[in-house]
C-alpha cells in the first residue's frame, strides 16, 4: 500500500472513507499498489481515482508502516510520500472502489479532530510528521493483539528514526 501527504497553504489533504461496516473514517489519500506495480506509480493512480489530483512529483518514503494483525489473518506494510508538486482541483466520485466519500483540505486542527477516529497505525505517524517534519524516513511498526477488530489491543513496537 502506498499513502500520500498532499499540503496547500498550511492545509493537509484528507479523504474520507466509507468502511465495509458502514462506518466512515479520514486518511491522506492512497491505496493498495497493485501487483508489478512502483509503490510511487501506484500511488500517483490512487490519488488521482480519489481525488481529482495529477500529482507529477513525490518525495520520500517519508515513513513506512507496517502493522501486523496475526490474530485478524492480516499483515500491511505502506510507504508515505509527499507531494513535491500536482495540477488539478479536488474532486471525488470517480474512486472505482467506491470507498472515498469526501476530500478536502484540512486546517491542522482538523486534521487532529478527523484522525481522531482513525486507526492508530494510520493517526500516530502522520501526526508525529506533522509536528515534526523530520528529514529522511522513519519507520512505525505495530502488532495488533486479538481476533476481533473491535476488541484488538494495539502495541506499538517501535519507530526507527
Amino acid at each position: 500500500m502506498a499513502a500520500g501527504i498532499i499540503e496547500l497553504d498550511g492545509r493537509v489533504l484528507l479523504v474520507e472513507n466509507l468502511r465495509r461496516n458502514g462506518l466512515t473514517d479520514w486518511s491522506t489519500p492512497g491505496g493498495v499498489v497493485e501487483m508489478g506495480e512502483h509503490p510511487v506509480a501506484g500511488l500517483t493512480r490512487e490519488v488521482a481515482e480519489e481525488t481529482g489530483l495529477q500529482v507529477t512529483e513525490w518525495s520520500g518514503p517519508i515513513y513506512t508502516v507496517v502493522t501486523i494483525a496475526k490474530g485478524m489473518g492480516w499483515h500491511l506494510d505502506v510507504e508515505v510520500h509527499r507531494a513535491v508538486a500536482w495540477d488539478g482541483a479536488v474532486t471525488t466520485g470517480a474512486d472505482p472502489d467506491g470507498i472515498v466519500i469526501t476530500a478536502a483540505f484540512c486546517q491542522p486542527h482538523e486534521v487532529r479532530s478527523n484522525l481522531a477516529g482513525t486507526a492508530q497505525w494510520v493517526s500516530e505517524p502522520m501526526l508525529a510528521y506533522l509536528d515534526e517534519r523530520w528529514v529522511g524516513s522513519r519507520s512505525f511498526e505495530y502488532r495488533l493483539e486479538g481476533a476481533d477488530r473491535s476488541k484488538i489491543n494495539v502495541v506499538r513496537l517501535h519507530d526507527t528514526p
